[in-house]
C-alpha cells in the first residue's frame, strides 16, 4: 500500500513517480501535439503518473523535467538524417524539426542528470543519435536480406524473434519468456552511440535494443511494448522495472 498525503483537499500517493512523456507532432492534417493512449496506459498500469510534454522553448522543457522522476521517449516519424551528419536518401520518411528538437533536448537533459529513460522505436533511435550514434535510414534498401520489420498483423502481436543478451538489464527483465516482438519501423540503429551497448538483435542483424553503460536505467527498444502489455507479460515487466527505477531516482 502506498503512502498518502493531502494536498489542496486531494489525496496523493507519494510512491507514484512522475514520468515525462514526450508528445508527437502532427502537421499534415492539423497542427497538434499528441500521445497515444497505449503509452499513457502503459505508464499508469505500471504505477506511474504520465506528464505530457509538447514542444516549447528549451528552457521550459528543462524546467518541467527538473520536477519529474523519469523520461519516456515514444515512437513516431523518422529522425532528420542531418542530426547525425547525413543527407536523406529517397526512402527516408517524414521528418519534423520541432519534434526532433524536443526529443533531443529532453534526452540530453535526462542523460546529464542520470534520470531513468525508456525509449521506444523512434525514441530508441533518438537516444542513439543524442549520444553521437547514426541510423540506417531505410532497412529494406540498406540491409541485405532483411526480415519484415513493418508487420501486417495486429499491433499487439509478436511477429519476429530477437536474441537478447542474458547478462543485461533487458535480459533480467525478460527472464525465460519467448523472445519475440512486434515490429513497426523501417529505420534502425547503425553506429551505436557513446556509453551505449547492444543487448538485443533480430535474425537479420538489425539492432533491437540498447542499454546505457554509465547510467542507472537507460533502455531503448526498437519494438512497441506499450502495445503488448495485455498479451505478453514481459512487456508489462519492462514498464514496471522502469517505474521502479523512477522511484529509486
Amino acid at each position: 500500500m502506498g503512502v498518502f498525503y493531502h494536498q489542496g483537499g486531494d489525496c496523493v500517493r507519494q510512491d507514484q513517480p512522475m514520468i515525462g512523456l514526450l508528445c508527437a507532432h502532427e502537421t499534415e492534417k492539423r497542427d497538434q501535439y499528441y500521445v497515444t493512449n497505449s503509452n499513457i496506459q502503459a505508464i499508469v498500469k505500471a504505477g506511474g503518473i504520465p506528464i505530457l510534454i509538447p514542444y516549447q522553448p528549451k528552457e521550459q522543457v528543462f524546467r518541467i523535467l527538473e520536477g519529474l522522476d523519469a523520461l519516456m521517449i515514444p515512437g513516431g516519424d523518422d529522425v532528420d538524417p542531418g542530426r547525425y551528419g547525413e543527407n536523406p536518401i529517397v526512402q527516408c520518411g517524414d521528418i519534423d524539426p520541432h519534434w526532433d528538437e524536443l526529443d533531443l533536448w529532453a534526452a540530453g537533459f535526462a542523460l546529464e542528470r542520470n534520470m531513468p529513460i525508456l525509449a521506444i522505436c523512434r525514441g530508441c533511435q533518438v537516444l542513439n543519435v543524442a549520444l553521437g550514434g547514426t541510423l540506417i535510414q531505410d532497412i529494406p534498401s540498406q540491409i541485405k536480406d532483411p526480415i519484415k520489420h513493418a508487420q501486417k498483423a495486429p499491433r499487439w502481436y509478436a511477429t519476429h524473434d530477437i536474441m537478447v543478451q542474458s547478462a543485461s538489464l533487458l535480459g533480467g527483465i525478460w527472464q525465460n519468456d519467448p523472445k519475440r516482438v512486434n515490429s513497426y519501423h523501417h529505420q534502425a540503429i547503425a553506429k551505436v552511440g557513446q556509453s551505449l551497448r547492444i543487448v538485443a538483435s533480430a535474425p537479420d542483424g538489425v539492432i533491437e535494443a540498447i542499454e546505457g553503460t554509465e547510467h542507472r536505467f537507460v533502455l531503448g527498444v526498437q519494438w512497441h511494448p506499450e502495445l503488448m502489455t495485455d498479451h505478453y507479460p514481459v512487456a508489462s515487466r519492462i514498464f514496471r522495472r522502469f517505474i521502479q527505477a523512477a522511484l529509486e531516482s
